[in-house]
């Protein structure tokens, strides 16, 4: 019997959607991260910019279901240095890293609240926490506003 990838065992592509939307509304109301944040380039995505929010799902989807090893690819909308090109995309937020951590939290207890069991809760902040570098890069190296 053939080992079922990360993408299967999370339900495939409607329950990796279904945790997106949950994850991605709860990360608009978080205090450190979302609509109060003192990081004056959150604050204002998460006031000012939510018409894009049903783009930044479906993006996210993607993102999950290709690192997932499902049958989907993703591809940055500002395609960077790395395969997944997050850095340029996140740049502009300064995402510092207490905010990363703060946002796997939150995809932490999205997990948990839709019941996903522990092991692919783990490979799936993982696979998120692989990534901290290149979210977090533009806390690091531009001027602050």
């Amino acid at each position: 019997m053939a080992v079922k990838s990360l993408y299967e065992r999370l339900g495939g592509v409607f329950a990796i959607a279904a945790v997106v939307d949950h994850f991605s509304d709860a990360i608009v109301k978080n205090p450190m991260v979302g609509q109060a944040s003192k990081n004056p380039a959150l604050r204002e995505w998460h006031t000012q910019q939510l018409d894009r929010l049903p783009g930044l799902k479906f993006m996210r989807t993607l993102w999950v279901c290709n690192v997932a090893g499902g049958p989907f690819e993703y591809q940055g909308t500002q395609p960077g240095l790395t395969p997944i090109g997050l850095e340029e995309a996140h740049r502009p937020l300064r995402i510092t890293p207490e905010e990363f951590d703060e946002v796997a939290a939150e995809l932490g207890r999205t997990l948990d609240f839709v019941g996903v069991p522990g092991q692919e809760k783990e490979e799936v902040l993982a696979a998120f926490a692989a990534h901290k570098d290149e979210v977090t890069e533009g806390s690091r190296t531009m001027a602050p506003a």
